[in-house]
């Protein structure tokens, strides 16, 4: 006989065996045994929290011959008709695959012939959001005015991509991402049902890993399963089948970059890679492990609100006291957005060790949280006795005391405001924010990282100082840069040409050239005054 995969294999049948949505069952129930079934109900939420499952319960159960508290009993020939998927009277439609007219049309008149056996035809119509405009339209009519023997269920995650017509023909149920615990518990049952011998440290990192969803849980654990068959599924087996990465890895990683040890944490990041562990997830794993350090210094009270256990517990309780707030903020900011950045990369490992570098080295960023990472790091030498180096003294006068006027005691030159702007480039600056708001959000992110400047040839200048945004705008300028040309083109109906540059004066690119949103706001001003 063949394999069935355990979430097909426990896919409850009745509505008591639904875990984490009983806000749902009860008033699918309620209107069951009231006889006050609606002709159109809409399930919305994230993938695997039960929406399908359940609609195909209510099918049975408003079906079946024998209900038992509003639920179906799962013995009479019309519930085994619908649960083996042979009922005329259950049609399921996937959307995303019969998303024209023409299918609907179907339905349409298919809906004129009563059911065969049964009180109800039901049709169940899966991510329905990926109906064609003429589909919905289609749909309306018929979702509006119903015969009475026919139910609609619409299931779908992006409820957003539904026309409100629609959504205002509907019963909408929304569907919770279920808890760790839910998710644990229920595992930990069809573990002893299956006879499998598994640590409950496993299974609580499975159902982490399965992020609000019974299925993807079910599905990951399945697979450490098949990796590790006859053996006892241990914490350790389930870190190596998902590529994950244990937390004391973390605590290593983190006491590394608190301590500036720039070797360390590389070496730490290598072994990583080396036993194969994947990059996306330790960054994401990671930032978590942040957010826990940050949330158990924001109150006493969070050990209720993270899921750890004692022992890792505790090693949080003496991180939290090592590093401040103001710099755990600026990691997780490094590591969120480093997060957004892996997603597209092929050299994740150089990302990763380049976002390592800058939490060590705060002086590389020029923004508030490195600042206070900076003072931070200067307080701790100073309390441990190592003496700040002094600012350097060359070039007094034995005499006078005056400074001498060597390039190395000269403050730097202000960049000078250039004297006329195009008319054009002008425009594109004073609509700068809204151009960038229409472009992608990755090229967006680092287009606004950029100083806008005048170049030699009167086009459009932009200035970067973060290495990674240059490289992603240059290697991806076909689309990135092309993108931003023709938005500016519609808005202010001219092209303007554009230079992108990395920065390398050894400043700050704002103090390296001109800004011109200063000059513009500045005109905007003198003109109101």
């Amino acid at each position: 006989m063949s394999y069935t995969a355990l979430y097909r294999k426990f896919r409850p049948q009745e509505f008591e065996d639904v875990k984490g949505q009983e806000h749902i069952v009860t008033t699918l129930k309620n209107q069951i045994k009231a006889d006050r079934i609606g002709h159109a109900y809409l399930f919305c939420g994230t993938r695997g929290t039960g929406k399908t499952t359940v609609a195909k319960i209510f099918a049975k159960a408003v079906n079946c011959e024998h209900p038992v508290d509003g639920s179906p009993c799962g013995e009479c020939p019309t519930c085994k008709a619908i649960a083996d998927g042979s009922s005329m009277n259950v049609i399921e439609i996937d959307a995303a695959s019969n998303n024209g007219v023409d299918n609907i049309r179907q339905i349409r008149e298919e809906v004129t012939y009563r059911p065969t056996e049964g009180k109800f035809k039901v049709y169940i119509i899966d991510e329905v959001h990926m109906l064609s405009a003429g589909a919905f339209n289609a749909l309306l009519k018929t979702l509006e005015e119903p015969p009475a023997y026919v139910i609609f269920i619409l299931a779908t995650t992006e409820a957003h991509k539904i026309p409100i017509t629609i959504l205002s023909r509907c019963q909408r149920y929304d569907f919770h991402r279920i808890s760790i615990d839910t998710i644990s518990d229920r595992l930990m049952d069809l573990m002893k049902e299956e006879q499998v011998d598994v640590e409950e440290k496993a299974i609580r990192y499975v159902a982490k890993a399965g992020d609000g969803s019974m299925r993807d849980a079910l599905s990951l654990l399945d697979q450490c399963i098949a990796f590790h068959l006859g053996e006892t599924l241990t914490y350790d087996n389930v870190l190596e089948v998902l590529g994950a990465v244990d937390t004391e890895i973390f605590s290593r990683l983190l006491r590394q970059i608190l301590a500036k040890d720039i070797t360390g944490a590389i070496g730490t990041l290598d072994v990583l890679v080396d036993e194969g562990r994947e990059m996306g997830q330790m960054v994401t794993d990671f930032t978590w492990y942040l957010r826990n350090l940050l949330l158990m210094q924001s109150s006493d009270d969070m050990e209720e609100v993270l899921d750890v256990s004692k022992e890792h517990l505790n090693a949080l309780k003496e991180e939290a006291q090592m590093v401040k707030p103001e710099v755990l903020m600026r990691y997780i900011r490094i590591f969120s957005e480093l997060g957004n950045q892996i997603k597209y990369a092929s050299q994740k490992r150089i990302l990763i060790e380049i976002a390592i570098i800058k939490l060590c080295k705060p002086q590389m960023e020029k923004d508030y949280e490195s600042v206070i990472d900076r003072i931070a790091s200067i307080e701790a030498k100073i309390a441990h006795g190592i003496p700040v180096a002094a600012a350097p003294m060359g070039g007094v006068a034995g005499n006078g005391g005056s400074y001498s006027s060597s390039p190395e005691a000269a403050p730097a030159a202000k960049p000078q405001l250039p004297k006329a702007i195009p008319e054009d480039i002008q425009q594109v600056i004073k609509n700068w924010k809204s151009i960038l708001a229409e472009i992608g959000a990755i090229t967006k992110n680092y287009l606004s990282k950029a100083v806008p400047s005048l170049g030699g040839n009167q086009e459009l200048l932009l200035v970067l100082d973060d290495e990674n945004a240059f490289g992603y705008l240059n290697e991806n300028r076909s689309d990135c840069i092309t993108s931003l040309k023709e938005i500016i083109a519609k808005r202010i109906g001219k092209e303007v040409e554009i230079t992108v540059r990395k920065n390398e004066s050894g400043r700050s690119a704002k103090e390296s050239v001109p800004d011109l949103r200063d000059l513009i706001q500045f005109d905007i001003e003198e003109e109101n005054f």
